[in-house]
């Protein structure tokens, strides 16, 4: 049995690929495009594992795609190949629409097609598993409920309108074809292999470089953590048991501001690798100016998971925080290798001179 991912090289997706093959000895092949964020360091662990098939091209190579569906026949596909921030979707929307929307309509047709192929029992059991994200439903105020699964769709970034798009491409061919597709939402996510434009790895490697820890306006931007390896058994589980057709959104019952989150990285820090000098880390925390059209507040209400396929985080904030702060300082050799130059001249044209090490600091 086979199982095909897009995206496997990225932050989300090697974690998943990772626990997969600790867990399953299904063969998994991996299609990523290697952007700035797919990193096959990540998988360095797998090299010599023969149930791990890395192929370097893009979601949206129809030629690509069509041999591999062709060759591998797989029982699943999961979908976690996407461009995914923020602050470069306001600076570049262009490459969000193609991949995200462009790429995922004709990796949708491949899929289709080699749907429409399989025998009975194979069609039957086959699943396309979507992974998209929670600002596809907009922000909310410090009273709203949490983001359910009934939620109407209001994205407020270029990324998030994106990933909205496709969402709604999969749910058309679910509803048009009878692709036999299910979605994920999930919320923030933080972990090992997380790559330092985000909030959380960004304030661990500046404060380790004596740089600024920048924090967008005043902070308070609140979003709820869920911890990567947690959404890879959320996605698994899915995967696993899921009804077709449905949507579930995956979170981490931990909604907290950034600015508080920030701060627990410092104290964490203080306690695993005190500064030189003593001082604590949060004197390193500025200011700088809030990026255009910021949602104030997301939240998952993650029942739907847990009642229907017995889903829950097994990680605490707190539990999950101290293991992504250690593996960070564990691992600066990763960290190294993936503050490339063309990462460095992104930031500088981002920040300009309010912060010069300062990137995706409101996830």
């Amino acid at each position: 049995m086979t199982i095909l991912i897009t995206g496997g090289a990225g932050f989300i997706g090697s974690n998943f690929v990772l626990d997969w093959l600790a867990q399953s000895e299904e063969t998994v092949i991996n299609l990523d495009k290697l952007t700035y964020a797919g990193n096959l360091q990540n998988l360095t662990s797998l090299s010599e594992n023969p149930e791990h098939i890395f192929v370097e091209g893009d979601f949206g190579d129809v030629a690509l795609v069509n041999q591999l569906l062709r060759a591998h026949q797989p029982r699943a596909v999961l979908n976690f190949a996407a461009e995914s921030h923020v602050d470069r979707s306001i600076h570049g929307p262009g490459e969000f629409i193609h991949t995200n929307i462009v790429g995922t309509f004709n990796f949708l047709e491949c899929v289709r097609a080699y749907w429409s192929g399989l025998a009975a029992d194979a069609k039957t059991a086959f699943r396309f598993l979507h992974v998209s994200t929670d600002e596809v439903y907009g922000s909310l105020s410090k009273t709203d409920p949490a983001f359910t699964e009934n939620n109407k769709y209001e994205p407020n970034s270029p990324y998030s309108a994106s990933k909205a798009a496709s969402d709604h491409l999969v749910r058309a061919y679910h509803h048009t074809y009878g692709l036999p597709v299910i979605t994920t939402n999930c919320s923030n996510n933080y972990g090992p292999f997380h790559f330092p434009e985000k909030l959380i790895p960004l304030m661990i490697v500046n404060a380790q470089a004596g740089k600024p820890l920048p924090v967008y306006g005043d902070g308070q931007q609140i979003r709820d953590w869920l911890y990567v390896k947690d959404h890879c058994s959320a996605i698994r589980r899915v995967l696993e048991a899921g009804a077709v057709g449905e949507v579930y959104n995956v979170g981490g019952w931990n909604e907290k501001p950034n600015l508080d989150i920030v701060h627990t990285v410092c104290a964490l820090l203080d306690e695993l690798k005190p500064r030189a000098d003593g001082k604590p880390y949060n004197e390193q925390i500025t200011y700088v100016t809030d990026r255009p059209g910021h949602d104030r507040r997301y939240a998952i209400d993650a029942r739907k998971i847990e009642s229907q396929l017995g889903w829950k985080p097994a990680e605490t904030f707190e539990t999950g925080i101290r293991k992504t702060v250690q593996w960070y300082l564990d691992n600066p050799e990763w960290v190294a290798n993936v503050q490339s130059g063309s990462y460095k001249d992104w930031v500088n044209r981002q920040y300009g001179d309010q912060a010069p090490a300062a990137a995706g600091v409101a996830a």
